[in-house]
């Protein structure tokens, strides 16, 4: 037998497995590296985070990504390379992270790799008689394997695809085993580039959980501020947005959108919710002449309006309801603020009062899915579109 599929069939039999959660976001701004301890699997999942990391992405490397980023246009020819360079680089990150915390590579299980996306493709989005969901990560898990010695799980949205789902989001898997509370609906709120959520009863009826996507989270504000105001990635503690006042008819304007009204689940990404998605808005509303703060206001007051329209509609009464937050725009004092305001009723949180930073939320989450891969087997969330019972992960081996 080949020694890796021996040491991959012993990794399975483990009763904890170390694995390393990677996941790189489209906001660019670095790796999100956790080393998880997993043990069990399914509903008797468990799991501790020993240590978590965020290392950032150099000014050369994001402007490299940005360049094929979301693009119809991008050069095949630099996507090509990136997807080797990009798992070059995690590695790398990997071995550094492992490094700062006195870990051997040997010493861990598994890598779960996200990747990174550069381009999500719905079909509800593309629109192209003929064509299925697709969606691309670039971060090659092969690269990653062999440099680091690692077994790799990489390129996990394609089995969602194949399974009938539409690539995202996918943290409805890791939410439902760690997060479900008996006697209290919970939804997990994540504001990354795009706000998503899963919804988690509190009878643990994993007929009942889904997960969403509901819109931008960060990705227009982000872009927003790239555009006008060089050398800066966000808009820090929402300062310039605040600054602003949000314009009415340029919030009607941006939320005169189909995906808005589309049925649930769903999923979009910063293909849909673009510069050129603004400017139309603005055109449309004749908010041209808008101040960059009145902007920013508008954008933050959007990104709000589209999570809390969510709410409303795919939990019917928020009465008891708890939101637990994690994700980058958990940082925008403003969003959080509108948040609130919105919902009076509901209980927010943070994934902290759950054991979980929030920054290292989603990779957690992957390291789980690696972990159902290598341990587990499907869970059943029912016959319901976009949630199909499948576990995820292609495995790459080290030789």
């Amino acid at each position: 037998m080949n020694p890796q599929l021996a040491r991959l069939y012993q990794i399975a039999q483990q009763q904890e497995r170390k694995i390393i959660g990677l996941m790189s976001g489209t906001s660019l701004d670095g790796l999100d590296i956790a080393l998880c301890l997993c043990s069990g699997s399914g509903r008797q999942a468990a799991v501790e985070v020993l240590h978590f990391i965020t290392l950032p992405y150099t000014d050369a490397f994001k402007a490299d990504i940005k360049s094929v980023f979301s693009r119809k246009d991008a050069d095949l020819e630099k996507v090509c390379l990136l997807n080797e360079l990009v798992g070059l680089r995690h590695a790398e990150m990997v071995l550094e992270a492992l490094s700062q915390w006195g870990v051997k590579p040997e010493a861990v299980d598994a890598i779960a790799s996200h990747g990174q996306t550069i381009f999500h493709a719905p079909q509800s989005l593309h629109g192209q008689a003929g064509y299925p969901n697709a969606t691309l990560q670039i971060g090659d898990g092969d690269h990653i394997a062999v440099k680091t010695g690692i077994i790799t799980l990489a390129d996990f949205r394609q089995k969602h695809l194949a399974a009938g789902g539409e690539g995202a989001p996918l943290a409805v898997y890791g939410d439902y085993l760690i997060f479900s509370a008996t006697g209290e609906d919970r939804l997990m709120l994540n504001i990354g580039g795009i706000a998503n959520f899963t919804y988690l009863p509190g009878d643990k009826d994993a007929g009942k959980v889904f997960s969403t996507d509901v819109g931008p989270g960060n990705t227009l504000m982000d872009q927003y501020i790239q555009r006008h105001y060089p050398g800066l990635y966000y808009d820090q503690d929402a300062a310039i947005a605040k600054s602003g006042k949000a314009d009415k008819k340029l919030l009607e304007a941006l939320l005169d959108n189909k995906f808005f009204d589309a049925d649930f689940p769903k999923t979009t990404g910063p293909e849909l919710f673009s510069m050129a998605y603004l400017l139309k808005a603005q055109a449309q509303s004749n908010t041209s002449g808008l101040s960059h703060e009145d902007v920013l206001a508008t954008l933050c007051h959007f990104s709000a309006q589209g999570i809390v329209q969510a709410v409303k509609k795919t939990t019917g009464s928020v009465q008891g309801l708890r939101i637990i937050m994690s994700g980058g725009g958990l940082h925008n004092p403003l969003l959080v603020q509108l948040l609130k305001e919105a919902l009076p009723e509901v209980r927010f949180g943070t994934t902290d009062e759950l054991g979980i930073h929030p920054d290292a939320k989603e990779a957690v989450l992957f390291a789980l899915l690696a972990n159902e891969t290598l341990a587990g087997e499907p869970i059943n969330f029912g016959p319901r579109e976009g949630v199909p019972s499948v576990c995820m992960g292609k495995i790459c081996l080290p030789a």
